[in-house]
C-alpha cells in the first residue's frame, strides 16, 4: 500500500493571468520565484504538485455577499483597472483568478479528508486574508481562508477550526468573520496595528457575543525579530490551541515580516519560517489529527520570497 504524499502543493499556472501592472507589489513573479527555489531544494521529489478547481459559488457566498461577488465581477468585465482603490489591481481574468485561488482550498481539504496526502499547502495569488464580506482590502478580493474554514465546517462537518496568520499585517477580513462565533478561532501575530496597514488587530480585540475569546491578537513592535515571535509562537499561541482543541488547522502563511522585505518593519529571518512549518506541523499532529491546511498571503520582496516559502516547507516536512 502506497503511503499518501508528506505534502500536497495546490497551485496551478492561471494563477499568473491576474495582472496587476508594472508598479505594484503583488504580481505574478511572486509565484515564479517560489516555484524555482522548491525545484532547486533537496527535498523537491518529496513534492505532489496537484492543480486548483474554481471554488463554487455556494462556497464563494459562505464567505461573502452576492452583492460583492456581482460587483467584483462586473468590474473586470467591465475593463476597470482596480476595485475601490487602487491597492486592489484587477485585470479581465482577475475575478477567474479570484475563484482558482479560493478554490485550492475545498481541492486541498478534500485531498486531506480522503486521506490522500499527509498535509496540504496552496500556493495561490491573489491573496485573501485582508478581504472582509463585502468589499476588497490590501490586494484582496476573496477571502481564501475563511472559504476553506467555511467548506471545512459545512461540507465535511469540521466543526472547530482555528486559522493561524502569521503574515505581517493583521487579516482584518479573517477576524470580521469570525468575531461573533464559538466554533472559529482567529490567532494573529502581525506588527503593531499603529505602524502598519489595515490598523486592525490590537490585542484587546477579542470578539464580541459568542465569539468573545474566539479572537487572539499578540501584535508585534516594528524592529522585533526571531525571538519576540518564537516566545509568542510558543506560549500563548500554543496555549490557546491546546485549550481550544481545533478539529483543522488553517494557517494564513505570510512572508512579509522578513527583514528583507519593505512591507513591514519586522525583522525576521528566513530560518524563521522553518522554525513555524515544524511548529505548526506538531500544533496539528498533537491537537487536530494532522489535518493542517496553509495558504499563501504575503511576502514581497523576490530575493527572499523564494527562500523564506522553501524554509517553511523544509519544515513543515521536517520529522
Amino acid at each position: 500500500m502506497l503511503l499518501p504524499p508528506l505534502l500536497t502543493l495546490i497551485t496551478d499556472f492561471r494563477f499568473l493571468d491576474h495582472d496587476t501592472g508594472s508598479d505594484h507589489p503583488e504580481i505574478p513573479a511572486r509565484l515564479q520565484t517560489i516555484h524555482a527555489a522548491l525545484e532547486q531544494s533537496n527535498y523537491f521529489p518529496l513534492l505532489d504538485f496537484q492543480e486548483t478547481r474554481p471554488a463554487e459559488r455556494q462556497w464563494l457566498m459562505a464567505a461573502h455577499d452576492e452583492g460583492w461577488l456581482f460587483r467584483f465581477e462586473e468590474a473586470v468585465l467591465s475593463g476597470k483597472t482596480s476595485v475601490d482603490h487602487t491597492d486592489n489591481q484587477i485585470c479581465y481574468d482577475s475575478y477567474e483568478v479570484a475563484t482558482l485561488a479560493a478554490g485550492a482550498g475545498l481541492a486541498a481539504i478534500d485531498l486531506l479528508e480522503l486521506g490522500q496526502t499527509a498535509q496540504a499547502f496552496c500556493l495561490v495569488r491573489p491573496p485573501g486574508h485582508h478581504a472582509e464580506r463585502i468589499r476588497p482590502f490590501g490586494f484582496c478580493f476573496i477571502n481564501n481562508c475563511v472559504v476553506a474554514a467555511r467548506y471545512w465546517q459545512q461540507h465535511h462537518s469540521r466543526k472547530r477550526i482555528v486559522v493561524f496568520d502569521f503574515d505581517a499585517h493583521h487579516g482584518n477580513g479573517i477576524q470580521s468573520a469570525f468575531e461573533y462565533e464559538a466554533d472559529s478561532l482567529y490567532i494573529s501575530i502581525h506588527e503593531h496595528p499603529s505602524f502598519s496597514y489595515p490598523g486592525t488587530g490590537y490585542a484587546d480585540e477579542k470578539g464580541f457575543g459568542a465569539g468573545r475569546g474566539s479572537i487572539l491578537n499578540l501584535p508585534l513592535s516594528p524592529g522585533a525579530g526571531d525571538e519576540q515571535f518564537l516566545a509568542l509562537l510558543q506560549g500563548p499561541v500554543a496555549d490557546k490551541i491546546a485549550q481550544w482543541q481545533p478539529d483543522a488547522m488553517i494557517v494564513a502563511a505570510g512572508f512579509d515580516g522578513h527583514r528583507d522585505d519593505e512591507m513591514s518593519g519586522l525583522l525576521y529571518s528566513t530560518g524563521l519560517y522553518e522554525k513555524i512549518g515544524q511548529s505548526v506541523r506538531g500544533l496539528s499532529n498533537k491537537h487536530c489529527g494532522g489535518r493542517l491546511l496553509s495558504i499563501l498571503e504575503g511576502g514581497y520582496e523576490l530575493k527572499v520570497l523564494g527562500e523564506s516559502v522553501e524554509a517553511y516547507v523544509q519544515g513543515l516536512l521536517a520529522r
